[in-house]
């Protein structure tokens, strides 16, 4: 079975049905190809067009409002698929879904999101709603 890199599109229409005017988190979960898999046989790897991707879309995340608010690193997966590791785990936050829609139409994006899928062998990207941080679970 191939990875889920990109969003399919009645996925991304209920993602646009949801409100659009409040502030949404993206959790990332992304596992690289070793060897990133590029159509015109750019030799780099996974990790490396991972890179390029996050150099190029920078100015257009940052430019719509968009910032990292919580980054770790993939240790263990306690409690689902043991086989199953991530690379890089992010939440991206967007000030709103018209912000995170505009990025990806982009022009400057699209061009830049090309080292993405090279690089990724498998993720996830869950829209969250942000709540107030407390000190119990639910």
């Amino acid at each position: 079975m191939s990875g889920y890199i990109d969003p399919d599109r009645e996925t991304f229409a209920q993602f646009k049905s949801l409100p659009r005017d409040q502030k949404i988190h993206m959790l990332n979960l992304v596992q690289f190809n070793d060897t990133a898999q590029y159509d015109d046989g750019t030799l780099l790897t996974g990790r490396e067009a991972y890179s390029a991707y996050g150099r190029e879309s920078k100015p257009i995340f940052e430019r719509l409002g968009g910032r990292i608010v919580w980054s770790g690193q993939f240790e263990l997966m306690l409690i689902g698929p043991a086989e199953k590791s991530w690379d890089v785990c992010f939440i991206a936050e967007y000030p709103n879904a018209d912000a995170f829609i505009s990025m990806i139409r982009d022009p400057d994006y699209r061009e830049a999101v090309k080292h993405r899928q090279a690089a990724v062998k498998d993720s996830r990207l869950i829209r969250l709603s942000p709540k107030e941080a407390g000190n119990s679970f639910g």
